[in-house]
């Protein structure tokens, strides 16, 4: 086989590797669920657009466990001997499902981007997937999904009612789209779980 052809089978042989029409499969499902949820919780009497608040929390880090789990390896060495650099494929892996994942549960929560629309669910998305590429590189993929349930679920059940001050840090997923300390919070984490994951890879499993 000559090198050409190795080269162009690649990108075909890591999407098999990563099983990633599974993991497609499973944010389309996310997605059209959450879009649902969004529409149900709204047009129910005496409720308003701030009934989406587990919709905007919960949808991305269903989203996030999906994508964390997608990044996982078969073998350190077999990244080691592979041709070419393995973190560019594995930052691109991250931002295009990132950024698909964003706009997709954006759609899910048309109007109202003051509160818990659009702005908020990207900003959340951001920041659940980058807890999650970091625990991807800490814990391995498969335990990816802990830390930002746990967190999140923490947040969901303790985060004040009335938005802004020191829950916009700690509570972030919490927080209505134009919070900035809750944006800065959330891109400071993808940013983090980006790095650590082109850097270090997934950590190795056993079995």
């Amino acid at each position: 086989m000559s090198a050409q052809p190795a080269r162009a089978a690649l990108p075909l042989l890591y999407i098999r590797s990563r099983a990633l029409p599974l993991t497609a499969a499973t944010l389309t499902c996310i997605t059209l669920v959450a879009a649902w949820a969004a529409h149900w919780l709204q047009s129910r009497p005496y409720f308003d657009h701030t009934a989406r608040v587990p919709v905007v929390v919960l949808a991305p880090l269903l989203a996030s466990a999906a994508i964390g789990t997608s990044l996982h390896s078969h073998g350190e060495e077999l990244d080691r001997t592979a041709v070419g650099r393995w973190w560019p494929r594995r930052l691109l892996h991250l931002l295009v499902l990132t950024a698909v994942t964003a706009g997709a549960l954006a759609a899910a929560v048309p109007g109202h981007p003051e509160e818990f629309g659009v702005p908020a669910m990207v900003r959340n998305v951001l920041g659940a997937t980058g807890v999650a590429a970091a625990s991807v590189a800490l814990l391995g993929a498969r335990l990816s999904w802990l830390p930002m349930t746990v967190y999140g679920g923490a947040v969901y059940l303790a985060a004040p009612h009335n938005p802004g001050g020191a829950a916009a840090v700690w509570a972030w997923p919490m927080q209505p789209g134009p919070q900035g300390a809750a944006w800065a919070v959330a891109v400071t984490a993808y940013v983090a779980g980006a790095a650590l994951l082109a850097v270090h890879g997934a950590r190795p499993e056993r079995g």
